[in-house]
């Protein structure tokens, strides 16, 4: 017989058993849940007795998200004991999670200690990725592991950082959906935990999960006329080159709040839905860094931060997601090919440039033919195309590879003196060819050779992943000498390239870090 889940709160078990070790935190001692009130409620969500399923948390840097999420981990261990998965976008981010976070959390607090016996112990279920506990166990997995993240049936799900996990995993879908899959045999008794710093506009996970949400914002009240109202960056003023003038201005009596306002703000703050959700078991909530306690991330800062980046797309990017809390819109279009056209220089196509302090080749495999572009890259992604090259012949034969061998050994000279060779080829494997592709690189053998293949879906934390050996024998092991595949995301590395191409000079005499240098040479069939 089911018992009913015991009625207590996540926040209440913080307050009663949480303790912050010094290894894990700058304020060690005693969980204070009044230190970060906003985070009460949505740790409650996540209690045993609040009928939402899916609790959807997209916010800013220094916020404490990650915290409220371990104290759900502890609740459970301690008071709800039951399967749980925890997914960090990578199996190398895991275990990082497990050794700072989640160690400290067994080891610290007392409730906890007494329940999860300590790895070195013999039997002790106690591994760095696994504890086991009375009633249940803690299984810690990668985004990129479709091993992981089908190996348990969980009730309760903790998916942190999601618009870092990979668009598809291995091969077996969406991670969210995958990790989803494992706790539908709990029915009404499972809950999911979804968290993360937001990425790019119409591609962020939790952009679309929050959307979907009753959209909750944290409204604080004016310590001058009482008003409510939520927080935004465009009531932030300070004068030009003085951070330390910030001040907060009320959106209905416009008087100056100063940053020592904010811990009593903060106190009398709730949390009010913006919208119907689309499934009524799911909340969500959306805080951005301008509510970072006293002491954490301040005002003054985050105006520091704003003027660092200035002129600056890739910090202003950073800015937009870990300070807001909001995605970036890309401009997400390749530019006319007109406006490319008229952007070339006049550098010698076959002359590598200066500058250019190292050279890659990329090979798109075509029917007839083979097509390399030679590239030079600088610091910041700076690049030049300094060749564009057609081997004719079918992909199934051997003439063309052999001719793509011989531009391995040759020497590209330099502008000024000296020569370069290439240092790494990438080959697309993805086309019609793919068996006669993997076999002309089985023969070739060349360790500067790297198989590729573009894969669908945004991978910021890993745009690219391998090598992942495709060679097999017949019992299925993988030959560890045999061809290695590496796979690409494909929008993560469009995106890049479109966001470069949209870089302008303006009057400047300098090129912007990330500039994409064309030869006048190059024909506009190609641009």
């Amino acid at each position: 017989m089911l018992r009913p889940p015991p009625q207590l709160t996540v926040s209440q078990w913080a307050e009663r058993h949480r303790i912050l070790g010094s290894r894990a935190s700058s304020e060690p001692g005693p969980w204070r849940t009044s230190r970060t009130p906003y985070l009460r409620e949505v740790m409650d969500a996540l209690s045993a007795v609040h009928p939402a399923r899916r609790v959807v948390f997209m916010k800013g840097a220094q916020v404490g998200a990650t915290e409220s999420g371990n104290c759900w981990l502890g609740y459970i261990l301690h008071h709800v004991p039951a399967p749980v998965l925890a997914v960090q976008p990578t199996v190398e981010l895991a275990k990082r999670f497990s050794r700072q976070r989640i160690d400290p959390l067994l080891e610290e607090t007392p409730a906890l200690k007494e329940r999860v016996a300590p790895a070195r112990a013999r039997d002790s279920g106690n591994t760095l990725l696994s504890k086991e506990f009375p009633g249940g166990i803690l299984v810690l997995t990668g985004a990129n592991s479709a091993v992981g993240l089908r190996s348990m049936t969980a009730r309760f799900l903790f998916l942190d950082e999601v618009d870092a996990y990979p668009g598809d995993v291995e091969g077996e879908g969406d991670p969210i959906a995958l990790a989803e899959a494992r706790a539908r045999t709990f029915g009404w008794r499972r809950k999911a935990f979804l968290v993360s710093t937001p990425t790019i506009a119409g591609r962020s996970r939790i952009e679309r999960e929050y959307a979907a949400s009753d959209q909750r914002r944290y409204f604080v009240p004016c310590p001058h006329c009482g008003e409510m109202q939520r927080l935004k960056f465009e009531r932030l003023i300070w004068e030009k080159g003085d951070p330390r003038s910030v001040r907060y201005h009320c959106e209905s009596c416009d008087q100056e709040i100063e940053e020592h306002h904010k811990t009593a703000m903060l106190a009398g703050g709730e949390w009010r839905p913006t919208a119907v959700a689309e499934d009524p078991h799911t909340v969500g909530f959306h805080i951005s860094a301008l509510y970072s306690p006293v002491g954490w991330l301040s005002w003054e800062q985050i105006a520091r931060d704003w003027e660092a980046a200035q002129g600056k797309p890739e910090d202003l990017k950073t800015f937009r997601n870990t300070v807001l809390g909001e995605t970036w819109q890309e401009q997400g279009e390749a530019p006319d090919w007109e406006r490319l056209v008229e952007r070339r220089e006049d550098f010698r196509m076959g002359i590598v440039p200066p500058g250019a302090l190292v050279l890659t080749a990329g090979v798109d495999v075509q029917d007839d033919r083979l097509e390399c572009d030679v590239w030079g890259w600088a610091e910041g992604y700076t690049s030049w195309l300094v060749d564009h090259l057609v081997i004719p012949g079918s992909p199934r034969e051997r003439e063309p590879w052999d001719a793509l061998a011989k531009l391995l050994a040759r020497d590209w000279p330099r502008q000024g003196g000296g020569a370069m060779r290439i240092a790494r080829l990438c080959v697309d494997t993805g086309g019609r060819d793919t068996a006669a592709v993997y076999g002309h690189l089985r023969r070739l053998r060349d360790s500067r050779i790297a198989p590729t293949k573009g894969v669908d879906g945004w991978n910021r934390a890993q745009p690219v992943q391998g090598p992942t050996p495709v060679d097999a024998l017949v019992d299925g092991r993988k030959l560890r000498r045999g061809l290695k595949l590496w796979t690409v995301s494909v929008s993560t590395w469009k995106a890049d390239l479109y966001r470069r191409l949209w870089l302008g000079r303006g009057d400047a005499a300098e090129f912007p870090p990330g500039w994409v240098h064309l030869p006048r040479a190059i024909e506009a069939e190609w641009v």
